[in-house]
């Protein structure tokens, strides 16, 4: 099992919104097989522009795959990538609010930064 530092890492380099993880976690429910957009969208209850832009950032980080047809299916052909995938999953289930300040540290530092400068303790 990768550190908690380099499970850290790896949400936050390849998630931008917390949607992209629900994502990759439903994916992985079933990992050998795919689904249509519509069926993403109708998984994670979210808006047709929400899912497409969790898969452009999805397929750039090399984290899904896209067929001809159109259908999505979780990228498992690197071992450590789908261990990386499965720990994140473990952490977000874990700890979802870490995770969410994981991706959110990421996406607005300025703001975090801010917000960090009031907290009392870190995690």
């Amino acid at each position: 099992m990768p550190s908690d530092s380099y499970i850290k890492s790896f949400i936050s380099s390849s998630f931008r919104s917390v949607w992209a993880i629900d994502l990759i976690q439903f994916l992985h429910s079933e990992p050998a097989r795919t689904h249509s957009r519509d069926e993403l969208i109708d998984a994670l209850r979210a808006s047709d522009s929400v899912v497409g832009q969790c898969m452009e950032s999805l397929l750039a980080a090399g984290l899904i795959t896209l067929t001809d047809e159109g259908q999505v299916g979780l990228r498992t052909s690197d071992p450590r990538t789908a261990e990386m995938i499965a720990a994140s999953i473990d952490f977000y289930t874990k700890s979802p609010d870490k995770v969410r300040r994981i991706i959110v540290s990421n996406t607005v530092p300025g703001i975090t930064a801010f917000a960090d400068a009031f907290r009392l303790r870190k995690d």
